[in-house]
């Protein structure tokens, strides 16, 4: 397992998505890809403000989110299936999600989100923009990382 944070950071930083995991009413799971952004061991997350997924999250807000990237296939010999593998980085994350209320620190997670996408942080939003979106952050409670056949 890997545990250098800068290590860490970099795995997240090349990935276009996260998957959230979650617990429906049912304890049944359910994940969903998200956009997202990283910063300082805290997921940024972001969503319409009505759906299945804040209707889950808000009734337990107990997540894991995975990212993986950097996959590559490979194999020893091309006739021999169980040869074959899958290079790959990967970081577990788990916390609880926080829903924001605030508007400038709505904001500032929304650049921090773009950052993930634009590398610049600097963006403006009009009010109805950032008063009809639902801000979601995530502490990182444990965080697990793997790089496999790297």
């Amino acid at each position: 397992m890997i545990s250098l944070p800068d290590v860490i950071e970099e795995i997240i930083s090349d990935c276009e998505v996260c998957y959230v995991g979650m617990i429906d009413r049912e304890q049944m799971p359910y994940t969903l890809p998200f956009n997202f952004g990283y910063a300082e061991e805290t997921v940024y997350l972001h969503s319409a403000p009505t759906g299945r997924k804040i209707e889950v999250l808000r009734n337990n807000p107990n997540v894991c989110i995975a990212f993986s990237t950097a996959h590559q296939l490979y194999k020893q010999s091309e006739k021999v299936a169980c040869s074959y593998g899958m290079k790959y980085k990967s970081v577990l994350i788990s916390g609880k999600v926080e829903f924001v209320e605030d508007f400038d620190e709505k904001v500032r997670i929304l650049n921090i989100i773009m950052r993930q996408y634009t590398h610049s942080g600097d963006f403006s939003y009009n009010d109805p923009a950032v008063n009809n979106v639902t801000v979601m952050k995530v502490r990182a409670l444990k965080t697990e990382a793997k790089a496999f056949g790297y």
